[in-house]
């Protein structure tokens, strides 16, 4: 597997949380009149921290790492990540994956814990799946119905997290045999996202929704109107799905432009980010994401260079050969998720006062 394109995955989702996340919440209109010129690190000073899109994407990424060959046993491994994660006290934490959590520590099996839900919970993580799999459809299937329904048992919300895999997979199967991919053509792209739910009506509007904004060539946000986001992407799964891969189809090839066109939409723009550049990150690499986003990401313990070892032994993990984890100063967490939490806050209070 192409390492920078596996590592432009994991480091473009990171930046699309990162970068996101002070805006999460906001309108369009709002952030139209408080934040101007390129978009920059803002979540403090100028620095970038990773919020749940990328903790969870990681322990996807372990749990591929480790058990790339037992869709059961990755699921048990993921589980026991998002119950370790909990006790870490992260802030933000969404209320189906609380709820969730709560089932798996009360000794609900993975199969059974999921709430019924079709928030973007899923979608958000799931990107690295198409990493370990790329050439084979079934696995990939099964291990993102497990990572899905672990937390949201709604059938619409793994149908979102299949969407973000197979587009992944895509570009990644396209770049072992070219580094420079092209635009699919608009056919293509439509075929494969009504593939998934060919009897699911609300998908389909969606996908009919999305062939004409490409026809009309509209930008992203004229798009996010068209499925009634006016005023910001929710996140509901088959609202910020539809976006972010419009999204990265729209300026393919582009990262700056995918993000940028995402965020000016406002609401969930983290985890709209984060799903949009997985996808980008997927065509562009690592190599070529904007320098100063990067130097900003000022995360630990799980930092900008874990991730990077992660996409490398993603990267170079032969079919189902285990890898060990990946360890780090995960001791340091619960005082990072403190100090997070205080900046978290302090954004809220500015937000009264200056709003």
């Amino acid at each position: 597997m192409n390492q920078d394109k596996v590592q432009g995955l994991l480091l473009g989702l990171a930046l699309g949380d990162a970068l996101g996340l002070p805006a999460e919440g906001l309108s369009r209109k709002t952030l139209q009149r408080r934040w101007s010129g390129r978009w920059r690190h803002r979540l403090l000073l100028s620095c970038g921290w990773f919020s749940d899109d990328t903790e969870q994407a990681f322990f996807v990424t372990q749990a591929l790492l480790t058990h790339p060959d037992n869709v059961d046993a990755f699921a048990r491994r993921l589980a026991w990540s998002l119950r370790g994660w909990f006790l870490g006290l992260p802030a933000g934490i969404g209320f189906a994956t609380l709820r969730a959590i709560l089932k798996l520590w009360l000794g609900f099996s993975p199969r059974r814990s999921g709430v019924f839900s079709a928030g973007n919970g899923a979608a958000m993580r799931v990107a690295p799946i198409a990493a370990a799999f790329a050439r084979n459809k079934k696995q990939r299937q099964s291990y993102v119905l497990a990572a899905s329904r672990l937390t949201h048992s709604d059938p619409k919300a793994g149908v979102a997290a299949l969407a973000i895999v197979e587009i992944c997979a895509w570009m990644l199967r396209e770049a072992e045999n070219t580094p420079h991919l092209q635009k699919p053509e608009a056919s293509e792209l439509l075929l494969c996202l009504r593939s998934l739910a060919d009897v699911d009506a609300a998908w389909l509007d969606c996908i009919t929704h999305m062939e004409t904004a490409i026809q009309q060539q509209d930008c992203v946000s004229d798009f996010a109107d068209r499925l009634g986001q006016h005023q910001g992407v929710s996140g509901y799964s088959y609202h910020s799905v539809p976006v972010a891969i419009y999204a990265w189809y729209h300026h393919f090839g582009d990262f700056e432009q995918t993000l940028s066109a995402v965020f000016r939409c406002g609401g969930d723009t983290d985890t709209v980010g984060a799903m949009a550049g997985a996808m980008a990150g997927c065509v562009c690499g690592y190599s070529a994401l904007p320098d100063d986003w990067l130097a900003g990401l000022c995360d630990w313990p799980r930092s900008h260079h874990l991730l990077l070892k992660a996409g490398a032994n993603l990267a170079q993990q032969q079919p189902g050969q285990r890898l060990p984890a990946l360890s780090y100063a995960w001791w340091f967490l619960p005082l990072r998720n403190f100090l997070f939490l205080l900046v978290v806050l302090g954004h809220g209070f500015l937000r009264l006062w200056r709003w």
